[in-house]
């Protein structure tokens, strides 16, 4: 299937009113597979905002996720705002659905305990609108009781998270740990935004 008649298909499908989604991005590897993944947003008419952390963006550069979000990227809560709003609480508020993917353990950490150093983390704090959090780490990584009892954690306080497929990771190791791929999220994510917007 070509690139025109992916966008064609999702036009198809787009919701009356475009979605808003503000799309967390951490450090991983598995960062090539969310540019597809915007890019399907994109087509279905959905408004994605891209907030990578500092480590994502040694992994994707930030003229990738402009082009491909077209929108500018959002880096720094201290960025100019079109009113008084720290950018932080702007952005928390402008979203239907945020969505972090890949989210690394370190992020899912501090997520757990309420860490707010960077501004996607101090969004995700301030951000009363359904988190969505689709991990990709090492197998023995994800399968630390630290980590599971952070994924716990943030089940409890009604985030969503989408399980990591068990495959080949890029470490070499085999094993639970890969993100899904961009169909896979794409779909779970419509089915959300289909299924309602409630606030959490």
């Amino acid at each position: 299937m070509t690139e025109q008649q992916t966008c064609m298909d999702e036009a198809a499908v787009r919701p009356s009113e475009p979605p808003k989604v503000l799309l967390g991005v951490t450090g991983a590897i598995a960062c090539y597979k969310v540019c597809t993944l915007v890019r399907r947003m994109v087509c279905a008419g959905w408004q994605v905002r891209v907030v990578p952390t500092p480590c994502a963006l040694d992994f994707v550069g930030e003229i990738t996720w402009r082009t491909l979000s077209q929108h500018p990227v959002e880096r720094s809560a201290f960025a100019e705002s079109a009113d008084w709003h720290p950018r932080h609480i702007e952005l928390a508020g402008w979203c239907d659905l945020f969505v972090v993917a890949p989210c690394s353990a370190n992020t899912m950490a501090k997520l757990a305990h309420g860490l707010a150093d960077n501004l996607l983390t101090q969004a995700a704090l301030a951000c009363r609108k359904p988190l969505v959090l689709a991990p990709a780490m090492n197998a023995d990584m994800w399968a630390h009781p630290a980590t599971q009892a952070n994924a716990e954690t943030l089940k409890a306080r009604g985030v969503r998270l989408l399980d990591p497929e068990v495959g080949e990771l890029a470490c070499g190791v085999r094993g639970t740990g890969r993100l899904p791929g961009p169909d896979a999220l794409f779909s779970a994510l419509q089915t959300l935004l289909l299924g309602g917007k409630s606030e959490r």
